[in-house]
């Protein structure tokens, strides 16, 4: 675990490049679905975004969730800080509960329409890819930081649990906007155990009711235990419509239009 703490950089660039790359690579030989869109334009605007956000969390939270995890520790702040438990209790823990507060967190930015407002620039995308996991508007990300932050002051997790859950996080979230196929046995087992492509893909609908269900990100059982669980979409994988539905007329989205889109945007989601 201290390899991993005095590492943390390249732990999290290393894995983030290998699971895209590998996922690019996949989607490449064996794609789930035909895109709608050239991948040149999307590809830019979607990595565009998501450097832009990057960089404005990085100037605001310099040391970002580990560092409020460090002051906690240090100053007895949280739950975990203050009860008896192995490391390792702690860790598993807090890992399972932060993933909890994410799940909390992604059915808010649908239900509060100032919130959704935001988010919609992810919802936008009317093909689903490995970038789409990555396109999230800047101010999203850092309202997410903020919520991040308070959590883990409540919470009190140890530091390389933080670190543990966001590489995992970023890692799933890549893997389950893939545009792969994974056999469908394979999808059914896999998905008690993290979300898959397929079951993330229900939650990019254009119908409303399939758009809020699936919010997990990461582990599946959130959805499972709360009832916001839906199977498969109602119009199959390779033929239901991906996006919103006000935004199907528009394909081509640049990285101008992602940036203004919460602000003059059409905040409409029914079909």
């Amino acid at each position: 675990m201290s390899w991993v703490m005095s590492h943390e950089p390249v732990v999290r660039l290393g894995l983030f490049a290998g699971v895209f790359i590998l996922m690019a690579i996949w989607e490449f030989v064996a794609p789930r679905r035909e895109l709608k869109v050239a991948k040149g334009p999307r590809w830019f605007a979607n990595l565009g975004i998501m450097v832009l956000s990057t960089l404005v969390v990085r100037v605001i939270f310099p040391t970002a969730a580990v560092g409020m995890a460090l002051v906690a520790a240090d100053r007895g702040w949280g739950l975990f800080n203050n009860l008896d438990l192995t490391p390792v209790v702690a860790i598993v823990a807090s890992v399972f509960i932060l993933d909890l507060f994410i799940y909390l967190q992604h059915v808010m930015f649908h239900a509060v329409p100032a919130l959704w407002r935001l988010h919609m620039v992810h919802h936008a995308d009317v093909d689903f890819d490995v970038t789409t996991g990555l396109r999230f508007h800047p101010v999203e990300i850092v309202l997410s930081m903020v919520i991040k932050l308070a959590a883990v002051a409540v919470l009190g997790p140890p530091a390389v649990a933080v670190i543990i859950f966001e590489v995992v996080l970023n890692a799933t979230a890549i893997f389950n906007h893939g545009n792969v196929r994974l056999p469908a046995v394979v999808d059914r087992v896999l998905r008690w155990i993290v979300v898959t492509p397929d079951m993330h893909r229900v939650h990019h609908s254009v119908k409303l009711a399939e758009t809020n269900s699936n919010f997990g990100f990461n582990l599946p059982w959130w959805d499972r235990l709360l009832g916001t669980y839906r199977d498969q979409p109602g119009d199959g994988h390779e033929a239901m419509a991906i996006g919103l539905s006000q935004y199907q007329d528009r394909p081509g989205q640049s990285l101008p239009w992602l940036l203004a889109l919460p602000f003059f945007g059409r905040a409409q989601t029914r079909p």
